[in-house]
């Protein structure tokens, strides 16, 4: 054996070559590299133990060598046997991981002739320091997926809860398990009234639409194991008996996890990489399987949320209901009140017929007014539960909404005309700008009980041109009024008053 000491700096550099990268692939092939320079070798692999576990095929350095043509055979009149190649000389030496093989070191074709005790003990120093090496790669490999499947998990879990509807929040969780697993598909399946398992979204690099609508028919293998909730682990697809889709011809590796809450299963999450792709490791399997049940918590009380948002909508509208029955049935009979009394003072006082059409006249405003709130009151109820209006009428409502909620009670809101269909952009943004600054100085005025909007687009600007009117009333004091193209009208209260051509 020669003594290595003179190749001792080479070894140094070797050994500290190995370590200077984190990422597992980066440092397998720092060993191949190093472990090839320190002999001389033409040739150098790595064939791991266990591939999968890693993700990784065997890291190599170059192709290698053919051996050496053998001499031509003398001439003879015997039939020639065929010439048995020699074997290309080896070197093999195991890397430890702890306790375990990870792998062997291959080298071959030694430069200037065969190899010796020194290299192998040069080799075996180096694979010592490359298992350290390796354990840490795998140790910083497995935080940073912890790390993203984690961020995944919790990105998920905020977009569920944000307000997505029901189809988005199972698209939101196949997105984002499809990029954390480096899949070609994420597929979200649910169960069927039959007993299968239905594809009800996909996320895909492609085009999904031939994925949604898949099923997976009663009867299937893996169907047991899906409905009971337990996860489902692939090689490949492709040709795996159990599979039976019409697309599993397209996949390789996969994994189907159960979307499961509080003992109920809401789905599977399946995440099936492209046919030939590497398969899944035992980490990646672990993480993915706890994304699944975060998601499906996730799911259980967006879900929840959900129903608490369409509960205040319900008794929203039972607010509504009341307010129709304190407010419209009171004017209500407090008209027919009115109209009784004219038509017993007209009998017997003697009053002129123009005293009593003045007075008749007024009920059949006050009447206009109440048919005015039950349309309004008809419209809140008819807007779509926790959608944000599109409507001008919806807007014009949520600002009395707010406002409201500052003055401790509702204001009256009437629509004249066809607002809808005569006002438009940008005309409508300047009204609300104006009805949100009339609401908010209404709130401010001590003594306010009674807020009414009424928003006119049958009133004709002084000009004779057609218009818009806001006027915005409270009875919190005196004040004078602002007024766009016109001008504030007096009386107990407050009135302000904004118009626009249209």
């Amino acid at each position: 054996m020669h003594d290595p000491v003179p190749r001792l700096p080479s070894l140094l550099e070797a050994v500290l070559s190995v370590g200077t990268d984190l990422e597992l692939r980066a440092t397998l092939q720092h060993i191949v590299d190093a472990a090839a320079e320190l002999t001389e070798a033409r040739y150098a692999a790595l064939d791991m133990t266990d591939p999968g576990r890693d993700g990784l095929t065997g890291i190599r350095t170059a192709e290698r060598p053919e051996p050496p043509e053998p001499p031509e055979p003398p001439e003879s009149t015997e039939s020639p046997k065929p010439p048995e190649l020699p074997e290309l000389p080896e070197l093999v030496v195991p890397i430890h991981v702890d306790d375990e093989v990870f792998g062997d070191l291959r080298l071959a074709g030694k430069r200037d002739g065969p190899f010796t005790d020194e290299d192998e003990q040069l080799v075996r120093v180096l694979a010592t320091q490359a298992g350290i090496a390796i354990g840490n790669a795998r140790l910083y490999e497995t935080a940073r997926q912890r790390e993203r499947w984690i961020e995944g998990a919790a990105a998920v879990t905020t977009a569920l809860l944000s307000g997505e509807s029901a189809a988005d929040a199972l698209m939101t969780v196949a997105e984002r398990a499809r990029r954390l697993a480096e899949a070609s598909a994420g597929v979200i399946l649910q169960p069927t009234e039959d007993g299968g398992m239905e594809i009800v979204t996909a996320s895909t690099l492609d085009d999904p639409g031939d994925i949604v609508g898949v099923v997976i028919d009663p009867g299937s293998p893996v169907l047991e194991q899906l409905l009971g909730g337990e996860p489902v682990f692939i090689d490949d697809t492709a040709t795996d008996p159990r599979m039976t889709t019409r697309v599993r011809h397209r996949f390789g590796p996969s994994m189907m996890l159960p979307l499961q809450a509080g003992g109920r299963l809401l789905g599977t999450l399946a995440l099936p990489r492209r046919r030939g792709g590497r398969p899944y490791t035992a980490v990646e399997r672990l993480l993915a399987t706890q994304f699944a049940s975060q998601a499906a918590l996730a799911l259980v009380h967006a879900e929840a949320q959900h129903s608490r948002e369409r509960l205040a909508v319900y008794e929203d509208r039972d607010r509504i209901a009341r307010d129709l029955h304190d407010l419209v049935v009171q004017r209500l009979f407090a008209t027919g009140m009115m109209l009784e009394s004219t038509q017993r003072r007209s009998a017997g006082t003697g009053d002129t017929d123009k005293d009593v059409h003045a007075m008749l006249g007024r009920a059949v405003d006050e009447l206009q007014s109440t048919v005015q709130e039950v349309r309004t009151a008809i419209f809140a109820l008819q807007q779509p539960p926790a959608d944000a209006p599109t409507t001008f009428r919806g807007k014009v409502l949520r600002e009395a909404a707010g406002a409201g909620a500052v003055l401790g009670f509702q204001p009256s809101t009437r629509f004249i005309g066809a607002v809808e269909n005569r006002l438009a952009e940008p005309v409508a943004g300047r009204l609300l700008t104006a009805l949100r600054r009339a609401l908010t100085a209404a709130s401010r005025r001590a003594g306010a009980s009674r807020v009414e909007i009424t928003v006119d687009v049958t009133a004709p600007l002084p000009d004779g041109r057609p218009g818009v009117r806001l006027t915005v009333f409270d009875d919190g004091g005196a004040g004078n009024g602002h007024a766009e193209g016109g001008g504030a009208e007096g009386g107990a209260g407050t009135t302000v008053t904004w118009q626009s051509p249209l």
